[in-house]
C-alpha cells in the first residue's frame, strides 16, 4: 500500500517552521530550502505542499493568527463560569503576547504586519485575524457590561453603544504593547500593568461595575 501523507500536519509544521525563520531573520530572509531544513522534510515536500514562497508566507501568517484565536478560545472554554470581565482580562493577556514564551511568536506577527503594509494577500489575511479577535472581544465586553459570564451566548441583544469602539481600542493597544515590549521600551509586566489599567478604566466609560476584574498571572 501506498504510504498515507499527512498533508494538513505537513503544512502545519512547514508553517511552524516559517514562524521561526521569519522571527529569526524576517520574511525576507527566508527561502524554502530552508524551511525544508528547519522542518526536518525535503525541498520537494515543501514544492507539494505550497507553489510558492508567497503561498507558503501566507498560510504561516494565517497558522500564527489561527493558533492566537484557538488559544484564546480553549482559555474562554476552561472555565465557562468565570465572568466575562475576567476572560476579557485572560484574553487581552494572550493577544499582547507578552509572555516570554510567545515573543517568538510575537516577532513573527510583527515582520507579517511590515510586510502586510505593502502587500495585499498578507494584509487580508491579517484583517481577517484582527476581525476574529475583536468579534471574541465585542462579545466579552457586551457580556461583561450586562454582567454575564464567559460562558453566556453571544448575540443575546444589541451590542451597546460605545463597545465596538472599545473593542478596536483594546485591539490596537495590545498590539502596540506588543511592539514596544519586543523593542524594549516597556517591559512585560509594565505592558501588562497599561493593559489592565485600560481594562480598569473601560469599565467607567461604559457606565458599568462588572463582578470581578482579575489581573491574570505576571508575565515574565
Amino acid at each position: 500500500m501506498p504510504k498515507q501523507v499527512d498533508y494538513a500536519g505537513r503544512r502545519r509544521r512547514i508553517a511552524e517552521a516559517v514562524c521561526l525563520l521569519v522571527g529569526e531573520h524576517g520574511p525576507e530572509g527566508v527561502g524554502m530550502r530552508d524551511v525544508a531544513a528547519r522542518a526536518q522534510v525535503s525541498l520537494g515536500a515543501v514544492q507539494r505542499c505550497f507553489r510558492s514562497k508567497g503561498e507558503m508566507l501566507l498560510f504561516a501568517v494565517e497558522h500564527v493568527g489561527e493558533r492566537v484565536t484557538e488559544r484564546v478560545r480553549v482559555r474562554l472554554a476552561a472555565s465557562p463560569a468565570q465572568s466575562a470581565a475576567t476572560a476579557l482580562s485572560h484574553m487581552a493577556d494572550e493577544i499582547a503576547l507578552l509572555r516570554e514564551e510567545h515573543r517568538a511568536e510575537a516577532r513573527t506577527w510583527l515582520a507579517f504586519v511590515a510586510r502586510a503594509a505593502v502587500g495585499e494577500p498578507l494584509a487580508d489575511s491579517l484583517r481577517n485575524s484582527y476581525a476574529a479577535l475583536q468579534g471574541l472581544i465585542v462579545r466579552l465586553i457586551a457580556e461583561a457590561a450586562d454582567g454575564g459570564s464567559a460562558g453566556d451566548s453571544a448575540g443575546a441583544g444589541a451590542v451597546p453603544p460605545g463597545v465596538q469602539r472599545e473593542a478596536r481600542a483594546l485591539l490596537a493597544l495590545a498590539d502596540g504593547l506588543t511592539v514596544q515590549v519586543l523593542m524594549g521600551h516597556s517591559t512585560a509586566a509594565e505592558a501588562e500593568e497599561v493593559l489592565h489599567a485600560h481594562l480598569a478604566g473601560l469599565w467607567g466609560r461604559l457606565g458599568c461595575a462588572p463582578r470581578e476584574v482579575s489581573p491574570g498571572s505576571r508575565a515574565s
